[in-house]
């Protein structure tokens, strides 16, 4: 029986533009506290908590987005997505499949895929915020070494990092630069990733970024038939703004299923070149602790996949 929300306390870490942070959204589910002991080594639950939550107040230091309020960073959120196994044979069957976790944060879906058997080697982490990655060191107890998985800090809108590029139709056969860890920029990617998974990152902005990021974002797959983009950010069943602002200080402009699939379908990619899945999903059922919204907010999450043919 779940207990009522506290009250945030009002001495709680926050940042300047944010809500006080609010321990009793802490939550974890027994996989994700499993999960934590075995990748932190941390076995007494106490202490995994007061270690968690101070790498939260580090986080949201850096930037005040609701999710790492939320303990986003500390749920298992990618191993929900019916796509998941998918992304994890293709590790498996495709020889030097790419992953790339955009606007990965402290990179726990990404290690979560590791942990699962993706190669550690062929996984990629891309954020705005380079502290994020250190921060998931701090989280995880590892060091570059140790865990050696790539990560470029990206602005998604600077095409230094991401520069437009058209729609590939065939696989590259120059070679990648390599380590992947001496990578800048995003641009050598360009055709080359089986898998990108992008969560709570479209909803950050306007309809019209959304689209732009989109264009963006698509020429980064690999053709490979069976190549996907995958991911979960804020829905409605009729496009259009929520009333509530997010942590950039804008109203949520949420796609529906319908609209959503018709943006990759026919402004992103060319008729019969992907199949796209969209569905709507409540905020509960995938793992969201939203205790401290009100009972009739909206909380439908926008669930997605889209998919070379």
């Amino acid at each position: 029986m779940s207990q009522p929300p506290s009250k945030p306390d009002s001495q709680s870490p926050q940042n300047e533009n944010g809500r006080p942070l609010d321990e009793s959204l802490y939550a974890p589910t027994e996989e994700e506290d499993a999960f934590f002991s075995s990748q932190t080594g941390i076995k007494d639950a106490e202490e995994r908590k007061q270690h968690i939550l101070a790498v939260q107040a580090e986080a949201y230091k850096v930037h005040p987005y609701n999710c790492i309020r939320a303990f986003a960073f500390a749920r298992l959120k990618i191993s929900l997505f019916p796509w998941y196994k998918d992304l994890l044979r293709l590790g498996r069957e495709r020889p030097g499949a790419l992953f790339l976790d955009l606007g990965c944060c402290t990179g726990h879906d990404l290690r979560k895929a590791v942990a699962d058997g993706f190669p550690v080697n062929q996984a990629i982490g891309a954020d705005l915020h380079a502290e994020f990655w250190d921060i998931g060191h701090k989280l995880f107890k590892t060091t570059p070494e140790t865990f050696p998985a790539a990560f470029i800090t990206a602005d998604v809108f600077d095409p230094t990092s991401l520069a437009p590029a058209p729609i590939p139709t065939s696989v590259p056969t120059s070679p990648l630069p390599m380590p992947l860890n001496s990578l800048t920029s995003l641009n050598p990617l360009h055709a080359r990733l089986s898998v990108i998974h992008t969560s709570s990152l479209f909803h950050l902005f306007s309809e019209e970024k959304q689209l732009e990021l989109a264009k963006l974002v698509a020429p980064l797959l690999s053709p490979e038939t069976g190549s996907f983009i995958f991911g979960v950010h804020g829905g409605l069943e009729v496009k259009g703004e929520r009333q509530r602002k997010n942590s950039h200080g804008i109203h949520m402009f949420c796609h529906s299923p319908e609209s959503w699939k018709e943006l990759w379908e026919t402004q992103v990619f060319a008729e019969g070149q992907v199949e796209v899945q969209a569905f709507l999903m409540d905020r509960r059922r995938f793992g969201r602790v939203l205790r401290d919204l009100p009972e009739r907010a909206q909380v439908s999450m926008l669930v997605w996949c889209v998919k070379r043919l």
